[in-house]
């Protein structure tokens, strides 16, 4: 069988030789439907658990899933259940770190590893007896850092990849979700240590970088910048998955499909599509409408 029709083969088996991913945020709204709901939908390739906004600089970490569960009585305990059931499906499941609301900072080289060992603890694959998501073993850690400072991120995944390396357990994803103006204010430098597997653009909220209808030449020139500048495995286009999502950058479905993805996936670094997040999607349908095409 000759390659490419071995391609043709797989391509109508799975996504395709060339075919992109799409990773969801889910955890910021109670109306959402549950983790495992999300997961049966068959829409999605990574789910990120949105957020850990309390850590570092000698804080106690918290998490905050919204009104998906209480952890204060180790009330997300109960998500191992369904987080396991996704990865059974192939779904890589993440926490992502930060948000644009919350405390968080790394203080040092030392804190970074504070961090990284309760992270590791938690929620991969070491041990704890106060896990806050139960005995689920996550994938992996997403950066989704707006706010507190810009130092010491990189030292926190070098910290991350140690372990796992060390552990030579299953693979930890290590992914972050920068603003498109390039280079991100707060996690620029860490995205050049090359630690990153994915990286997932936001390319909303941000005018300079982002699609108007029918105007593609911002965005494309960002994505430019980011995929022959940062490091990452693959690069992967965020986007508001309805209008009411962000407060501006949403794509209509057709205008993804015709203008805006055929001219980024011919990138060997094109990953795929991002969206925030999984309660406007639900709504929106979006994910269903561009999946095939991703």
């Amino acid at each position: 069988m000759s390659a490419s029709l071995l391609c043709l083969v797989l391509l109508a088996v799975a996504k395709g030789c060339y075919g992109g991913e799409i990773a969801i945020y889910w955890g910021q709204n109670g109306n959402e439907g549950t983790l495992g709901e999300a997961c049966a939908t068959g829409n999605y390739d990574y789910l990120i658990l949105a957020f850990l906004p309390t850590f570092g600089n000698g804080q106690t970490p918290m998490i905050n899933l919204a009104g998906h569960c209480d952890p204060y009585s180790d009330g997300c305990t109960g998500l191992s259940s369904d987080i396991k059931s996704c990865q059974a499906k192939g779904i890589k499941v993440l926490l992502s770190l930060g948000g644009g609301a919350g405390s968080y900072s790394i203080a040092s080289t030392e804190d970074a590893s504070v961090v990284a060992t309760y992270l590791w603890n938690n929620f991969l694959g070491g041990q704890s007896p106060s896990r806050p998501l139960g005995p689920a073993v996550l994938d992996g850690i997403d950066f989704d850092i707006e706010g507190g400072s810009n130092q010491h991120w990189g030292d926190l995944a070098r910290f991350l990849k140690g372990y796992a390396m060390a552990k030579q357990g299953k693979q930890v994803y290590i992914t972050a979700a920068p603003q498109c103006p390039f280079p991100d204010a707060w996690i620029g430098n860490a995205l050049t240590t090359g630690l990153f597997d994915y990286v997932w653009v936001q390319f909303y909220n941000n005018a300079p970088c982002q699609y108007t209808s029918g105007a593609i030449t911002n965005l494309e020139d960002a994505w430019k910048q980011w995929i022959s500048a940062i490091p990452a495995n693959k690069i992967f286009l965020g986007l508001p998955a309805s209008p009411q999502a962000a407060g501006s950058g949403f794509i209509p479905s057709a205008d993804l499909l015709s203008n805006v993805l055929p001219a980024i996936k011919g990138s060997a670094k094109y990953g795929g599509v991002m969206l925030w997040s999984r309660y406007y999607d639900a709504q929106s349908g979006y994910s269903s409408s561009i999946r095939s095409h991703v």
